[in-house]
């Protein structure tokens, strides 16, 4: 503990996440040291920053890392002793590279944290935010307190990579619904009609999306929905949404994407779920199964 009594902490890496982990810490009457490559970027945060990495590491045992990458980290602290060190590193990256970074801080002396930051930067510390953590349940429970300042925290399990691939299974979620917001407005805007008047509908229809995740979790537990007469529905839904896009002029990759499953799906007679599982071969959509309104471009053979 540093002299003025206050809990420490050092942060690596100020981007916009690190900058908000910063000030949370700060906020909270920690005794915080920065470090970045751009020093810069450590200006008018009110942190300590440090000349080096390895100064920055040496001014607490906790060592919180918001990087880009896991490969960052093995860069920056190659040639740093973390004996005594905790570093929880809340870097987004895979799951088998996260235990690869995990074993490359325990080789130089330190113990492991992964997480992943389920939050915007400037919700940080907010009633909605949390955190994924994974490593061992010790090194997790002694630091708890230390976390806590920076979001709820939802703790996995002592798989060093089981944080990431929550974390990046979230992102599975998220981004694809992103890009489809994105794609339905665009078809509102390039079909003539305006924005503001569809995002009431679009609110709508989030209302019962946690009863669907419930129910469709449901479904992927048995198998996924592989009845030929649903099957043919969606894949002609699919089919639908390309075919409007096309007309109002709208990219159409992400629809071509999304229809592919469902045409990938129908002509293996298998769920979506079971396709995206990748456990059996996939081929080619059986034509007469379909209207052949919009020509499959898609086939794939995959193996787990």
């Amino acid at each position: 503990m540093p002299a003025s009594g206050r809990e420490a902490v050092t942060v690596v890496g100020l981007g916009p996440m690190g900058q908000q982990i910063v000030r949370t810490y700060l906020a909270a009457g920690f005794a915080v040291t920065v470090w970045n490559r751009t020093a810069g970027k450590a200006d008018g945060l009110g942190a300590r920053r440090a000349d080096s990495v390895t100064e920055a590491v040496a001014a607490a045992e906790l060592i919180v890392l918001s990087l880009t990458h896991y490969d960052a980290m093995d860069d920056i602290l190659e040639s740093v002793d973390l004996t005594g060190k905790v570093v929880v590193n809340l870097s987004s990256d895979s799951p088998q590279r996260t235990r690869r970074g995990a074993a490359f801080v325990r080789a130089r002396g330190g113990e492991f944290l992964a997480g992943g930051v389920m939050a915007q930067p400037p919700e940080l510390a907010g009633p909605d935010a949390y955190i994924f953590y994974s490593g061992p349940a010790e090194v997790f429970e002694a630091r708890r307190e230390l976390l806590r300042p920076l979001a709820a925290a939802e703790y996995l399990g002592v798989d060093d990579g089981l944080a990431q691939v929550y974390y990046q299974a979230m992102l599975a979620l998220f981004l694809p619904l992103l890009l489809g917001y994105e794609q339905a407005l665009a078809i509102i805007d390039r079909s003539g009609s305006e924005i503001d008047r569809f995002v009431p509908y679009a609110q709508r229809s989030l209302g019962s999306v946690g009863e669907l995740y419930a129910a469709w979790a449901g479904t992927a537990r048995d198998g996924g929905l592989d009845e030929p007469a649903y099957l043919r529905m969606m894949a002609a839904g699919a089919r639908h949404v390309m075919a409007t896009g096309v007309e109002a002029g709208v990219d159409g990759l992400l629809a071509e994407a999304v229809s592919s499953y469902w045409e990938r799906s129908l002509g293996a007679s298998e769920s979506t779920f079971q396709v995206m599982r990748g456990v059996h071969a996939v081929s080619a959509p059986d034509p007469s199964l379909g209207n052949g309104s919009v020509e499959n471009t898609t086939s794939t053979a995959t193996s787990k």
